[in-house]
């Protein structure tokens, strides 16, 4: 489900629980939470960047994709799928799991559990216009149902969230590639094989064709993708993320996401992360590339996906190292861009949809290649590099995040700086 690594994350009140339900100042933030959400927030957009671009159909079967499939678009396909696939919708989702907390405390106190809610609710508004007016991928309504569910089990202890939690992300995902799987066993030859990419192209070019023919027939196009996404979110989804929740908040209480542990610690989940990675990267170019085996193609993926958390955790580990040692003069440079995540996040797909289909931007739709694509990447990557720190020198918070906030709290809150 990598069109839903769209996420942004939706946690900006990072900060220690606080007796009364008022929003968190800058001081109070935790520094480790937004510097690894900076992170995620720019590398959700190399995972979304190409259902801006190309049919939702091609991310799903690249070999029938009406482009070049080697050279510069195969590289960069491969290393968005083995640096970022998966793993940044993981740690958005964990960091979810700790603004639950934070933001809701613990389960009986009910002036924060209100002020969460109203909290939620507006989230799912934002998703809706986000999903229906701008673009399909959208995540935060997935996060406003689970964060309904995870709600409840804010004050578990560490065991419980981390072994509850792994439970249901590793029933899903044995779930997922045992559906995958037996799903390519369908297709017993290569002339079946063939025969389904050429079909899938077929539905491809038909659909570029409905998205550059004008604004509205682009619209209904997405209007179907997100139905598409949505239902199986709401239904089955929610199950997976709440386990990542889950796994996040453990993690937050047990030390690791608040950069609590030891070096030991994240030298050894370093370790483990790269190892991974090296082994998910060779199968990724060797066994999931055009021409390969539907089945063995179907089980990598999935393997691929699942091990996600594991490298999301080397990801973090390594940030936490940088900061410590010497380079976080580096690291520290993704703090205020994850303070401003929730803008950072929707202004990437405001930029994105104005870039490729809406009717005032220079319709790119299906004209850029994943290589040059990650041009465009880099260049937002930059741009939000640039513009968050100067927004934070005069304001208290981001555009959005200061309108979620008077929403949620009910009153309008302080933005520019004192």
């Amino acid at each position: 489900m990598s069109t839903m690594d769209a996420t942004a994350t939706v946690v900006d009140d990072t900060a220690a629980p606080e007796p009364k339900s008022a929003p968190v100042s800058t001081a109070q933030r935790i520094e480790t939470l937004d510097m690894l959400r900076g992170f995620a927030v720019l590398g959700i957009l190399a995972v979304n960047a190409m259902s801006f671009v190309w049919p939702f159909g091609v991310e799903g079967s690249t070999n029938a994709a009406p482009f070049e499939q080697g050279g510069a678009n195969q590289i960069v396909t491969w290393a968005v799928n083995v640096l970022f696939h998966n793993k940044c919708r993981t740690l958005f989702s964990m960091l979810f799991g700790v603004s639950i907390f934070l933001v809701g405390g613990e389960f009986g106190d009910k002036a924060r559990g209100a002020l969460l809610r109203r909290r939620l609710f507006f989230l799912a508004i934002f998703g809706l216009i986000h999903g229906l007016a701008i673009w399909f991928g959208d995540i935060l309504l997935l996060y406003a149902w689970s964060g309904l569910f995870m709600m409840f089990a804010r004050s578990w202890s560490v065991k419980r969230l981390m072994w509850i939690g792994f439970g249901l992300v590793a029933a899903f995902s044995a779930l997922t590639i045992g559906m995958e799987v037996f799903g390519s066993l369908e297709v017993t030859s290569t002339s079946d094989w063939n025969k389904a990419v050429a079909e899938q192209r077929v539905g491809i070019l038909k659909t570029i064709e409905t998205v550059r023919s004008g604004w509205l027939p682009a619209m209904t196009e997405n209007l179907e993708n997100w139905v598409q996404l949505q239902m199986p979110s709401v239904l089955i989804y929610v199950f997976p993320t709440v386990g990542l929740m889950m796994l996040g908040l453990g993690l937050f209480k047990s030390g690791y996401l608040a950069g609590r542990a030891s070096d030991r610690t994240y030298a050894i989940m370093l370790a483990m992360g790269v190892a991974i990675g090296v082994v998910l990267g060779v199968f990724d170019w060797v066994v999931v590339e055009p021409g390969r085996s539907p089945t063995w193609a179907s089980l990598g993926s999935g393997i691929v996906g699942e091990l996600a958390p594991f490298m999301t955790l080397a990801w973090a580990a390594l940030l936490i190292l940088m900061t410590r040692h010497g380079l976080g003069f580096v690291s520290r440079r993704l703090v205020p861009v994850g303070r401003m995540a929730f803008t950072n996040y929707l202004s990437q797909s405001i930029i994105m949809a104005s870039l490729f289909y809406m009717p005032w931007g220079p319709h790119l739709y299906a004209r850029v290649d994943p290589g040059p694509l990650f041009a465009i990447v880099v260049g937002i990557w930059l741009l939000q590099l640039v513009w968050s720190p100067l927004w934070l020198s005069r304001f208290e918070m981001g555009p959005l995040e200061w309108v979620w906030r008077c929403l949620t709290y009910g009153r309008r809150v302080p933005l520019l700086k004192a």
